[in-house]
């Protein structure tokens, strides 16, 4: 009897233990990764210490943004701030959620966010000075969950330098560890993921939080994502056939059939408002107005379009197209495909015989950036340039770029949703050094925008500065993609126009 008892007890404790594994191996069933193929790179564990369109939008899911562009309502909405108000032109008033709280469980105020501002200006990594904090001269905490921001000049576009790219992490974790250790090894965000690991060049991994309340709000978002760097459209595209990643950035069209044919994968189009470009710095022999007019004039921009881009793409005739704001499709100034007219401005800027010019460019960066680059080549050469490409490695070109030691080089400006940030960055005193170009009619036009709250009378401004850049053309602007996108079946995801990946906006179903 008693051995019958054991061997009892003992079937129970068997089957209870069986039922609690496969209870575990269930749950352990529903947790989801997702793998990106990305072209961008990510070469640094400090979140100020690079400013690329990816890393923004990465560290809106771990640090949480103040507030979010909603693309479908048009608006910006609610993050970390709930709600915001100018009190006088020069002062806004953002009011915290004090439903979020940083990965550690404290909560995210006032003082967290005054500590990443002044990260932004004085962290000897930063390169986000032009891109977030031009316009304001102070943020203070008002009271725990309350921040007062205060601009040099009125600012009305002041949300679109904040909203999504001000990084807000904590100032108690950065005092405690020194900020080396607290970005590489305690990262406290207040976004609805965690980082796990960074792998300089190489990868990131985030994790889902599964309490925050975006999480909530999307139970079907990935648990974890993995970011990969692959440059080549080749490497992406065979690793999303292979299932090694289920999402791959910028198909090129060349490879659209392989992607669409499959019956385990579809191509999702996105009309991009990064605004692709030909920037020149003013030296010899782009300090001729003239020398920078004859780029415009020599680059047969339709016929790229039409066949190393396959339609994939729309043609810019200024700064701006359709859908971003001050967009003016009549701008006086163009610029037609016309070798002949760009040979006479070259002779005009002193150049009879040509000049030699090297253009760089990014390659695997941008939908067949090097390709279209080596087409421009024979058409800068037949408008009397002696031109020739240098194709260096992306990591080397953005750093030089972002330092003012790259001349003449094709580049994207992405996110460019209103213009206000971009302009200031690319052509305004004080700017970033990327282009270095500045002019004080232009400065007057574009601090006349920024500080005018009146929209019909700041498109007016807007329109007076982008006829200017244009004119001035110290960038010739080319075109905006079409990007496309390589998904497996099971990924539900529609990219934003400006290209970032949010994680919380994917569904795996």
């Amino acid at each position: 009897m008693r051995n019958r008892l054991r061997t009892t007890i003992l079937a129970l404790l068997v089957a209870g233990l069986t039922l609690s594994l496969t209870a575990t191996v269930s749950l352990a069933q529903k947790k989801t990764r997702v793998s990106i193929g990305v072209t961008e790179t990510m070469e640094t564990h400090n979140p100020y210490g690079d400013s690329v369109a990816l890393l923004y939008g990465i560290y809106t899911e771990l640090t949480g943004p103040l507030c979010k562009y909603n693309w479908k309502a048009g608006r910006w909405e609610p993050g970390l701030a709930k709600s915001w108000k100018v009190e006088d032109p020069n002062t806004w008033l953002f009011e915290l959620d004090q439903g979020y709280t940083f990965n550690d469980g404290s909560p995210v105020t006032a003082e967290d966010v005054v500590h990443s501002f002044k990260r932004v200006l004085t962290d000897p990594q930063t390169k986000q000075i032009a891109s977030v904090a031009r316009p304001v001269k102070e943020a203070t905490a008002v009271d725990k969950f309350t921040v007062r921001i205060t601009t040099k000049k009125p600012t009305a576009p002041l949300l679109d330098f904040l909203c999504d790219a001000l990084i807000v992490t904590s100032k108690a974790t950065y005092e405690k560890y020194g900020a080396k250790e607290a970005d590489r090894n305690h990262m406290m965000g207040g976004g609805p993921y965690r980082l796990v690991e960074l792998v300089q060049g190489q990868r990131m991994v985030i994790a889902k939080r599964p309490d925050h309340p975006a999480a909530k709000a999307n139970p079907n978002a990935p648990d974890e994502i993995v970011f990969r760097v692959m440059r080549e459209p080749e490497q992406r595209v065979a690793a999303l056939m292979n299932n090694e990643v289920q999402i791959a950035q910028f198909i090129p069209p060349h490879l659209f059939k392989s992607v669409d044919g499959s019956p385990n994968h579809k191509i999702v189009p996105t009309d991009s408002i990064e605004i692709m470009f030909l920037a020149m710095q003013p030296k010899p022999p782009f300090d001729k107005k003239e020398a920078r007019q004859a780029v415009c004039h020599a680059i047969d921009r339709d016929k790229i379009i039409k066949t190393l881009l396959q339609g994939q793409a729309q043609r810019l005739d200024g700064p701006l197209g359709p859908g971003q704001l001050g967009y003016n499709p009549n701008l006086k100034t163009r610029y037609t495909y016309d070798p002949k007219k760009a040979r006479e401005l070259l002779a005009k800027a002193g150049y009879p015989d040509g000049v030699a010019v090297e253009l760089q460019t990014p390659v695997n960066r941008y939908t067949l950036d090097k390709q279209v680059t080596e087409a421009m080549i024979p058409m800068l050469n037949a408008a009397g340039f002696k031109a020739r490409l240098l194709t260096p490695e992306w990591p080397t070109l953005w750093a030089n770029v972002q330092k003012g030691r790259v001349p003449f080089f094709y580049m994207g400006r992405g996110g460019v949703l209103d213009p206000s940030s971009a302009f200031h960055q690319y052509f305004r005193k004080g700017g970033s050094p990327r282009i270095g170009f500045s002019h004080p009619d232009l400065d007057a036009a574009l601090d006349a925008e920024q500080q005018e709250f009146d929209p019909e009378k700041r498109n007016q401004n807007l329109t007076r500065a982008m006829e200017m850049i244009t004119d001035m053309a110290p960038a010739c602007f080319q075109w905006r993609h079409q990007l496309l996108w390589g998904m497996a079946n099971n990924i539900e995801y529609q990219p934003p126009a400006d290209a970032r990946i949010y994680g919380m906006d994917i569904s795996v179903k």
